[in-house]
């Protein structure tokens, strides 16, 4: 697990209700547990910062940093597509996106990556396939400063051979047998709740984990995905064994930001959208 990404899935995970602020030391202290050094964990903060996500705010004289607008934003998306129990239904339209020609090679990985984390998949050198359009395609694109067009279609003539030539479907089904195996395996190991400090970093490695899929899977419909695919079998194991942790672990994050000096706060407040 690297600093960056613990990082983000500390923020999205666990501080909705905190309002997506933590002291530094608190941050410190949580990606510790999950066995990450403090000059790690520092630097991943001061380059998120610098990247427009997290901002440095204090609170009762504590410094910390709260996630940006654009980053509350970009956590809520993520979350949401984490935990959520089904992929979600399809009215049978495809959205073709072609992209104007990136200035360098640094702005193509860019646009590769941030297609990519949106479901879309690479159909010619600049033009880009996707079962359902991306709410945040446009704030995306526009903040790499790539141009782009696009159009919606009902006719996909072959649809699954076009689908089995965009994305690495084989792969991606080992990969979601291989989550399920170990994750069933955890389960047993944690069908008795753990201490706070053994669940939140337990919780975090199966989070992060899960969490990669955001970037490989496009979320297609059933009617286009293989017979027998293990995805949502993946799916449900993993939401049965993150919400057997979220408690104990909850409690580890609520107790290491208070010995860090944030204020007290309701575990349950309206602003918690996760699970």
């Amino acid at each position: 697990m690297r600093a960056r990404s613990a990082v983000f899935d500390l923020y999205g995970d666990h501080l909705a209700p905190h309002g997506y602020w933590a002291p530094i030391s608190g941050v410190i202290t949580l990606l510790n547990a999950c066995g990450i050094a403090a000059p790690a964990t520092r630097t991943a903060v001061s380059r998120i910062t610098s990247q427009g996500w997290l901002e440095p705010v204090s609170r009762n004289a504590v410094r910390g940093y709260a996630a940006t607008p654009a980053g509350r934003e970009r956590l809520s998306e993520a979350w949401a597509r984490i935990y959520r129990p089904t992929t979600a239904d399809w009215d049978g339209r495809w959205q073709v996106v072609v992209t104007g020609r990136p200035v360098d090679r640094g702005q193509r990985d860019r646009v590769t990556a941030t297609l990519g984390y949106l479901g879309y998949g690479r159909i010619a050198p600049q033009t880009w396939l996707a079962a359902r359009p991306a709410p945040e395609l446009a704030s995306s694109l526009d903040g790499l400063g790539i141009d782009y067009s696009a159009f919606t279609t009902t006719d996909l003539p072959d649809a699954p051979q076009v689908v089995a030539r965009t994305w690495d479907l084989t792969e991606l089904a080992a990969s979601y047998r291989a989550f399920a195996t170990d994750t069933r395996q955890l389960r047993n190991r944690v069908s008795r709740t753990l201490d706070p400090q053994d669940a939140y970093p337990v919780r975090a490695s199966l989070l992060h984990r899960w969490r990669k899929f955001l970037f490989v899977d496009p979320a297609l419909p059933v009617e286009v995905l293989p017979e027998g695919w293990p995805g949502q079998s993946a799916r449900d194991l993993f939401l049965e064994v993150a919400d057997q942790l979220l408690p104990p672990a909850r409690i580890f994050v609520t107790d290491a930001l208070a010995a860090a000096g944030a204020p007290a706060t309701d575990p349950t407040s309206a602003e918690d959208t996760q699970r």
